[in-house]
């Protein structure tokens, strides 16, 4: 390393995404290995004093210590930037440990941070409860409403954040809309792209600053391990995020990051493969007499279908919600559990992305820790039901819906 820089994947200019997931990382070791290393260890040594000296003060890229250096840890991060379009990328432990990381190296006391109110039940109460201890404030507004972001913007505004499609309403945001709302308030725009991925999502396209990922959802693809990223500019992550990790250490492990490494070189076809099951069990919802309303982005009855086909490439995703009907309010949530408890196939599970489609209540599992009145603000009925499309065959995720629908 004469450059005192860590070498990178020889790779052609130009090479496009299906190869860059399975080929972007860091060169064979000398055993020329096919398939990439799993380095478990905790530290590496260093030739002299001297050089972990430079390396420790940052004057050599090195690996160093597994909490914040890692070959495996590096090629996951490579890849999951270069999918994403982005310079470069931080894992962490978790989707949530991403989040926390956003926000202590973004964030300080007196700062206000705008979010829809739509979002993952756990990053509302990270944002609203936990930062709110040390002084950041948090405004939640509507998802769509672009009026709502703008009217927001204090002059302490350094935080945009959203989720596209959100959890588990599939809302979509116009992403080029709010980059324009930030780039004017002097903010950073970070957007979750949990649900879609690379594979069909790209944020940093439409002028978001950072992209936000649970591992454990798509980019594993297999329910395997729990992981997170942050995908940002060098600079963001290198001087923002870098240090950060290296004090308080919500960093991934280099077996989780060779399992999500290895679940990137299918996501584009599993992604393909469980969007379009999606699509045609949500038709399929719609038109059953005990399914009171589908929220599902590649329907025509969505209210964002185009423009989540313009920034989805044209598909929906693989998470689907429904409502299911009840005479009364105090019958919804006991209509779904019916529905729910019927399924013999599904795995009733909050966990989505897995080739194993998944079923739960949100507003008792996912969403179950905010009050009823921030569920009704963000639309989450008790008789709502979020389903996340796998691979198994839809005829027979159709038949266990049908359990349960046709018994009410």
């Amino acid at each position: 390393m004469n450059d005192k820089r860590i070498p990178r994947v020889d790779l052609p200019e130009g090479v496009h995404l299906d190869t860059l997931a399975v080929r972007e990382g860091l060169p064979p070791s000398i055993w020329g290995e096919n398939s990439e290393a799993l380095f478990l260890t905790s530290s590496f040594r260093q030739p002299d004093a001297a050089t972990a000296a430079a390396r420790f003060a940052n004057e050599e890229e090195a690996f160093i210590y597994s909490r914040f250096t890692n070959p495996t840890v590096m090629m996951f991060e490579r890849r999951l930037a270069a999918l994403e379009g982005a310079q470069a990328c931080i894992a962490t432990s978790s989707g949530m440990s991403a989040i926390l990381l956003l926000g202590m190296g973004l964030l300080k006391a007196g700062d206000h941070v705008i979010c829809s109110r739509s979002v993952f039940g756990s990053t509302i109460m990270l944002f609203g409860r936990e930062f709110a201890k040390f002084g950041v404030e948090t405004t939640f507004v509507s998802q769509t409403d672009i009026a709502e972001w703008e009217r927001a913007v204090k002059p302490s505004t350094r935080l945009l954040f959203a989720e596209s499609p959100t959890n588990p309403l599939t809302e979509v945001c116009d992403i080029a809309a709010l980059s324009a709302i930030a780039k004017r308030a002097g903010a950073w725009l970070a957007v979750d792209n949990c649900f879609c991925s690379p594979a069909l999502q790209r944020p940093i396209e439409y002028g978001a600053d950072l992209v936000i990922h649970s591992g454990t959802k798509y980019l594993d693809g297999q329910g395997r391990v729990i992981a997170g990223a942050l995908c940002a500019s060098e600079a963001l992550v290198n001087e923002k995020f870098v240090p950060v990790m290296r004090s308080a250490g919500m960093s991934l492990s280099p077996f989780n990051a060779w399992v999500v490494l290895k679940g990137l070189e299918t996501l584009s076809i599993r992604m393909e493969a469980q969007s379009k099951r999606a699509l045609e069990l949500a038709r399929w919802l719609e038109g059953q007499s005990q399914v009171e309303r589908v929220f599902y982005p590649g329907l025509e009855s969505h209210p964002q279908h185009q423009l989540a086909m313009a920034q989805q490439s044209g598909s929906g995703g693989a998470v689907v919600s429904f409502v299911v009907r009840a005479e009364a309010a105090a019958s919804a949530r006991r209509n779904a559990f019916h529905v729910i408890d019927h399924t013999q196939v599904c795995s009733i599970t909050a966990n989505l992305g897995d080739t194993k489609t998944t079923i739960t209540h949100p507003a008792s599992t996912s969403h179950g820790r905010l009050t009823e009145e921030q569920r009704q603000a963000a639309g989450i009925t008790q008789g709502m039901i979020r389903v996340a499309v796998g691979l198994d065959d839809v005829r027979d995720i159709q038949a266990d819906l049908l359990r349960g629908l046709a018994t009410l």
